[in-house]
């Protein structure tokens, strides 16, 4: 089961929203303007995204950075943006941890083992607990392409996607 939350929630809620886009949006803007410091990510998190077993070639995963939790230890914290093609999807997986995914264009459609299928829009978020199967996972349009920013908190060194077979 996932849940939905949107940016109108109450004003009190309104700041950690804010503060979360405002972190994704710098960690965005950094990766930009420091291509090597990039290089250096994606060689650490390339390897756990398993990008090589994508379900089609309407779907690519794009590291923006990767960090130990000083606070947690052996965890650390992942974020991708998730691109999907018209039709574009990812085939069923798990993932190593927690997943907060944000949905950043167009609509992704989800469902996670023993939920319903549910479409997401621009400003809405699910989440996956550590463990769950993620069923489906696509691209709600045939002719619109859609992306999302997936926060990863895992444990250190684990592959955060695998398939499910």
């Amino acid at each position: 089961m996932s849940t939905t939350f949107r940016l109108s929630q109450p004003a009190n809620s309104r700041p950690f929203y804010l503060a979360i886009i405002a972190g994704l949006a710098c960690a965005f803007v950094i990766s930009k303007t420091l291509p090597s410091t990039m290089d250096a990510v994606s060689a650490i998190i390339e390897p756990l995204c398993a990008n090589s077993v994508t379900g089609s070639t309407q779907e690519v995963v794009e590291p923006i950075s990767s960090h130990a939790l000083p606070n947690v230890p052996g965890k650390r914290v992942t974020i991708v943006r998730v691109f999907y093609g018209p039709g574009g999807f990812t085939p069923a997986h798990q993932h190593a941890g927690s997943v907060t995914a944000y949905v950043t264009k167009g609509e992704i459609r989800s469902q996670l083992a023993g939920g319903p299928i549910e479409t997401f829009g621009v400003g809405q978020s699910f989440f996956e607990p550590p463990g769950s199967t993620h069923l489906v996972s696509a691209n709600a349009s045939m002719t619109e392409p859609a992306e999302l920013i997936a926060v990863f908190v895992a444990d250190e060194g684990a592959q955060l996607t695998t398939l499910v077979k």
